[in-house]
């Protein structure tokens, strides 16, 4: 039994922030992001016996992952949420040039996409998996993955290609 939470404990302390990051891209909202993480999490301790024995942990943990974040935006309708005031617009970065604003642009650029192609794209390219761990990971065909994937770059370089080009023309 301490074997088995030890083992959890290690996978959960290597794999942490690259949950959050995924979480993160995927949803566009830090807190959002830590919500789904922590379910997850959660949800994998209590089936840590189960899980620990599939060939691809990263693979099934990463389908938990998203099914977390998908029952999270079906059931935010029954959530209410009180704001002392209205929140801040994001603002735009003084220098367009930095990392920081590179990495603004491209969550920007994420956020308009659909949650099927954003999920596709931070699978595929942030978390290194592959066409069939996608796939398997978002319940779907490989096909679909190569279709999502194909119509999301093209929407992404539309918006960075816009979004560059109103920068060049402020100078």
């Amino acid at each position: 039994m301490a074997d088995a939470e030890g083992e959890f404990v290690e996978y959960v302390s290597a794999r942490l922030p690259s949950l959050h990051r995924t979480a993160f891209l995927m949803c566009g909202d830090a807190h959002l992001a830590d919500d789904v993480v922590q379910q997850t999490i959660t949800a994998l301790y209590v089936n840590w016996r189960r899980v620990s024995r599939v060939d691809n942990v990263d693979a099934y943990v990463h389908r938990m992952l998203v099914h977390k974040l998908v029952d999270e935006k079906r059931l935010s309708w029954a959530k209410v949420r009180l704001f002392g005031a209205v929140p801040e617009s994001p603002r735009t970065p003084v220098t367009p040039h930095d990392e920081v604003a590179e990495r603004d642009s491209v969550v920007g650029a994420l956020a308009r996409l659909s949650r099927g192609q954003r999920t596709v794209l931070v699978l595929r390219f942030l978390c290194d998996l592959s066409l069939a761990d996608t796939a398997a990971a978002m319940g779907c065909s490989e096909g679909n993955v190569k279709a999502q994937t194909s119509r999301a770059l093209a929407a992404v370089r539309q918006v960075l290609d816009v979004a560059e080009m109103s920068g060049r023309s402020t100078r």
